[in-house]
């Protein structure tokens, strides 16, 4: 959701004109039943047409970071340089099922307050900074609250979300892979296969941050970007 991008969408706003995206089936975007890296890279041109937007620059964390290899894939035409935050193309473990589980089990309707609701989130994750993301999630509803996202189309896209992607051609565009050193999301091994597919390919690890860069190191993170994009 554009919500995670907040705070560094304003500091980065000091020196670039920043539009921040709730993707489709998430945060106040359209729900709808189909969900590919296909169709929110063309979510991202229509919007830069429906804003006026030639060109510009592209970056994507996790998921959204798939999503804007994709774009760089379909429209390199509309693309500056591209940012790709702790994600590789590659297939992933599944590593979200717990999530699915919860919030496919839990009655948040039934929770008076965003305490109760932590409280049910605890029993399936114990990491009190991954339970406040998850409920960023959550709108109050007429009784207790309802999840802001569509479900059922998120996790029947997981497969295909975690699994290994295919491109076109080589993508000329200059890229910053900018990962945290801790996550393990993208190894040695893995910038190789990289660079056969993104060939102007650059990388950047951050010290002591995991798959949450910008928010574990906001300073190192914004750093980075820039120096990349100036």
């Amino acid at each position: 959701m554009l919500d995670n991008w907040h705070n560094m969408a304003r500091k980065l706003s000091e020196h670039f004109n920043v539009v921040t995206v709730d993707q489709r089936n998430h945060g106040q975007s359209p729900h709808s039943d189909e969900m590919s890296f296909e169709l929110m890279a063309d979510d991202l041109a229509q919007l830069m047409d429906d804003l006026k937007v030639g060109k510009a620059h592209i970056l994507g964390h996790s998921m959204g970071g798939k999503t804007v290899m994709k774009f760089a894939d379909m429209h390199p035409d509309k693309l500056n340089k591209l940012i790709v935050v702790d994600i590789a193309p590659k297939l992933y473990k599944p590593g979200h099922l717990t999530y699915f589980d919860a919030f496919n089990t839990i009655n948040f309707s039934a929770c008076e307050n965003r305490k109760e609701a932590d409280k049910e989130l605890a029993k399936v994750e114990p990491n009190t900074s991954i339970r406040l993301f998850l409920l960023k999630n959550l709108e109050i509803a007429d009784t207790g609250y309802r999840l802001k996202f569509n479900l059922k189309p998120i996790e029947e896209f997981y497969p295909r979300m975690i699994d290994k992607m295919d491109f076109s051609w080589h993508i000329h565009t200059e890229t910053l892979f900018l990962y945290g050193e801790k996550s393990g999301y993208i190894t040695e091994e893995d910038k190789g296969v990289i660079e056969d597919t993104f060939t102007l390919a650059e990388f950047v690890g951050i010290e002591d941050a995991g798959h949450w860069v910008q928010v574990e190191k906001p300073g190192e993170f914004r750093q980075a970007v820039l120096e990349f994009l100036q």
